[in-house]
């Protein structure tokens, strides 16, 4: 299978507007681009602007990055789901996590307890409404209808355009990996490292060997930040701050999952220091402590040709869908970094053309000989993201916020 590129929109900022929103997204697809993901946090809600992107976009798959498990019934993300699918003409993937425990209990009011159990439930469950069966289901933690009561057990009105709706999960830890392997039909990773990703798809290979499956069709999808610049250290500079948020505020200094996926990727001691710093209110301090390596390792940085040639390393590795994070000075030039990355996947070294399942990266070949030139290497020097304006990008505190998108507390 080809490796195709996505577009990670993440959530809002302050600063963020629907319209900035959207033409990046038209962007992306008229270069191609096989999916756009949108997530949420505590602040705007991802399914809200999958609908509006649906009514702009023709041919460009939309996804949940992520629909948090606390903050709807899983009727209510069936119901959701089905009806994202008809908006877009059947291009709607619904990607599921479990949050964290500070949104979980602190925002959506759920326990954060026994999140392997109540996710697998919960798919479940999903994926009953979808098929439009009765929901009656008997488990642990989810039982439809409730005992005892006026309950019935009803089936779902509205039926989505695919016969099969995907379904991704969102993970970290090696449990939650197999998992995910197991009920979903893709994988939604982050910090993901070409180098060391042996053991990520042994967990997803083992989770599907449970399923009597294998990879062979299975969406390793991973979000990836992407930085143009002729000198790669400084590309590197754009997206620090990212790291640290994520590295040093995710959570408590008791449960940071990204703190434990830098140290498994063998910078225990750097996250420590980013920790500290972050904890302490230090956020440029925090910044300056992520090391080159780590960032070299897990996002897209320099030339194109340099992101060309990382590119080959991620489709080796396994990925076949790389959504790319942009980040430039400014929001005007996010479209060139798209650009630049649509040029750099056609000539990826390796490349022997598309197959079957690579039909984006045809697109992505013709997109990239027509009229949007890529930004002119060295013009990105700051920090900013696609949902951060540069005026706050250097205040990561302004913006700390737990992605819901993969946290998970199953670490061993």
């Amino acid at each position: 299978m080809g490796m195709r590129l996505g577009l990670n929109l993440g959530y809002w900022s302050p600063g963020d507007n629907f319209a900035d929103q959207c033409a990046l997204v038209e962007h992306a697809e008229s270069l191609g681009f096989d999916i756009c993901w949108v997530a949420e946090a505590y602040g705007s809600d991802a399914a809200t602007i999958l609908g509006g992107l649906a009514a702009r976009t023709r041919r460009i798959g939309l996804g949940s990055a992520v629909f948090q498990l606390p903050a709807r019934s899983p009727a209510m993300t069936a119901m959701t789901a089905a009806t994202l699918d008809r908006m877009s003409d059947g291009r709607f993937r619904l990607g599921l996590g479990v949050s964290g425990p500070q949104v979980s209990e602190g925002w959506h009011g759920v326990r954060f307890d026994a999140p392997l159990a109540r996710t697998r439930e919960y798919v479940d469950v999903v994926r009953l409404a979808l098929a439009r069966r009765p929901v009656a289901y008997a488990g642990r933690h989810l039982q439809l209808p409730l005992p005892d009561g006026p309950g019935k057990a009803l089936r779902m009105t509205v039926a989505p355009v695919q016969e099969s709706l995907p379904v991704y999960l969102a993970a970290v830890g090696p449990r939650n990996l197999e998992l995910a392997g197991e009920i979903a039909d893709g994988w939604l990773g982050i910090f993901f490292s070409p180098e060391t990703s042996g053991d990520v798809l042994d967990r997803l290979t083992a989770g599907r060997r449970k399923a009597g499956r294998t990879l062979e069709g299975f969406d390793v999808c991973t979000s990836v930040p992407v930085a143009v610049d002729d000198d790669p250290e400084r590309a590197a500079d754009l997206v620090r701050g990212y790291f640290a948020l994520y590295i040093g505020g995710m959570g408590s200094r008791e449960r940071n999952f990204y703190h434990a996926t830098a140290t498994r990727l063998g910078f225990g001691a750097a996250a420590d220091e980013i920790q500290d710093h972050f904890l302490a209110g230090r956020h440029r301090e925090a910044a300056e402590a992520v090391p080159f390596e780590l960032i070299d390792r897990t996002a897209l940085l320099g030339p194109a040709d340099r992101i060309a040639s990382r590119l080959a390393r991620y489709a080796e590795a396994g990925v076949t869908t790389l959504a790319a994070s942009p980040f430039s000075r400014s929001r005007e030039e996010l479209p060139h970094v798209l650009t630049a990355l649509a040029e750099a996947a056609a000539r990826r070294p390796g490349r022997t053309g598309a197959t079957p399942a690579d039909t984006t990266s045809t697109a992505i070949e013709h997109a990239s000989s027509g009229s949007t030139s890529a930004t002119p290497a060295g013009t990105a020097a700051t920090t900013s993201t696609p949902t951060r304006s540069a005026s706050t990008a250097t205040d990561v505190s302004a913006t700390a916020a737990d992605p819901a998108t993969t946290e998970d507390p199953e670490l061993t």
